[in-house]
This record gives C-alpha cells, structure tokens and sequence, in this order.
C-alpha cells in the first residue's frame, strides 16, 4: 500500500517485534481486531524457519525474521517492540535511522541506553515511545504514589512477574521508585525506595507500593491478570506516538 492509499483510508501500517512472543502475539490480534490498523510486518527470529514460531493472526501478514528485513521492505508507519531486553536497544536506534516511530514495551533499557536513544531520536525528530506499562491501572497507581510520597517518608515497593520474565526488577518498579524518590527530594529528603521482585508460576504482572507512616501503612496495589489488560494502552500508543517529538517516557504522556 502507497503512502498516498494509506492517507485515503486512515490505516495505520503496523510492525509488531517479537510477535512470536506472549505479548507480541496478543498486539499481533489487537492489531488485526482494530479497523484502523493493519498488521504489515510480523517479525520475530524464530520466523527464520517457515514451519515455526506461528502466530495465527499474523496469518495473513508478511513475517520477518529480523526487524531490518521488514524496515527495508519500507512503508510501515510504527513499529511496536516487545522483544527481550538484549534486543530492544539496538531494534530502537534501528528505527530512528529508519525514521520509523516506535513504542517501546520491552524493558530493560538502563540509563544510559535511554539517554542514548534521546540523543539519537531527538537529532533525528523520530517519535519513541518507551512505557514500562501499558495498563490504565498501573498507570493510575504510580501516580497515586506520588501523591502518597507528599504525606509519607517511607515506601518499598513489591513487584511480581511471571517466571519467565527476564528483567528485574521491572520497569514499572523502576519508574514508580524513581518518581517517589523525585517528590522526596522536592523537599529535601534523601531517602531510597527498596524494592523486592518475585518471580513465580501463576502469576502475570504485579506491583504493590507500601507506605508507612507513625501507627499506619498505606497501600496501593495494581494486578494484570491477563495480557490483554496492556491492549488498549498499546493501540492508544501506536494511533497517538506520530504525534509526539524525540523520545518520550511512560503511557500517561499520551492518556
């Protein structure tokens, strides 16, 4: 499809990475659901053998096995990245150079890596959009920490995740910790924000926040029981990240 049929019908050309993987392959059919969308590229290295890594709502989509294959194949107008942590750096600089936006659900990306790809996405003006988490809820409960962290000076923070999960501890833990470390010091204290990871069968994603104050405690706790929890804050994030400059951080910008 042109650039010039895309504009007629409004449909967004998508590119899922790691679309063989348990979240790609639920975007992958949020994506194929979505009438303003269309599933162009699904990309994953097990795509590299025909008879494996099947995603059946990328049935119908071309399949990559590298992410470098479907950029030179041109004309996608977002990539959405939720690969493994080892990969997500170099699939986002990929993408900047291919001045291709991205949203980013991988996490894993330290410091420096974020700092590196501000430099590269603010130079090059290609919209990227990392969120730790795509769940309203979770959203909603790293802000009401920040407001509990005005009226406590003291939080640990408890995050859960299926065993499989690579990273800890997670991104949502990260972020959470660094913006109640932020309020803090806002009024000059200096205190650290522990936190504990659990990594277990069963579980899927969660995240308990523990204030404690003089003869009380206070928490906030957001559960993902399922993955398709994330899916209206994915496809928010791929319609909305055309509209944003360099790189930005966390699903609240766009909500």
């Amino acid at each position: 499809m042109s650039a010039k049929e895309r504009g007629e019908t409004g449909r967004l050309r998508v590119g899922v990475s790691g679309a063989a993987g348990r979240m790609g392959r639920v975007t992958c059919g949020t994506v194929v659901a979505d009438y303003d969308l269309i599933l162009a590229a699904a990309i994953d290295p097990v795509f590299v053998d025909a008879g494996r890594g099947k995603v059946d709502t990328a049935a119908a989509a071309p399949r990559f096995a590298a992410l470098g294959e479907a950029l030179a194949a041109g004309d996608l107008d977002v990539i959405v990245d939720f690969t493994v942590p080892a990969a997500v750096k170099g699939n986002v600089l990929l993408c900047v150079e291919n001045k291709v936006p991205v949203v980013v659900g991988t996490t894993g990306l330290s410091t420096a890596d974020l700092a590196e790809i501000e430099g590269r996405a603010d130079a090059a003006r290609v919209p990227v959009l990392v969120a730790p988490n795509f769940a309203l809820g979770a959203v909603l409960m790293m802000r009401f920490a920040e407001e509990a962290a005005k009226h406590f000076g003291a939080c640990e923070i408890v995050e859960l995740h299926h065993a499989d999960k690579i990273d800890a501890p997670s991104g949502t833990a990260r972020l959470t910790q660094r913006r109640v470390e932020d309020v803090w010091r806002e009024v000059g204290e200096g205190r650290e924000v522990a936190v504990h990871s659990v990594r277990l069968p069963g579980l899927v994603a969660h995240q308990v926040v523990i204030f404690g104050g003089q003869g009380e405690t206070l928490t906030i706790r957001h559960d993902s029981l399922s993955r398709e929890s994330f899916m209206s804050g994915v496809i928010l994030a791929i319609k909305r990240v055309r509209e944003l400059q360099g790189l930005v951080v966390g699903l609240e910008n766009i909500l």
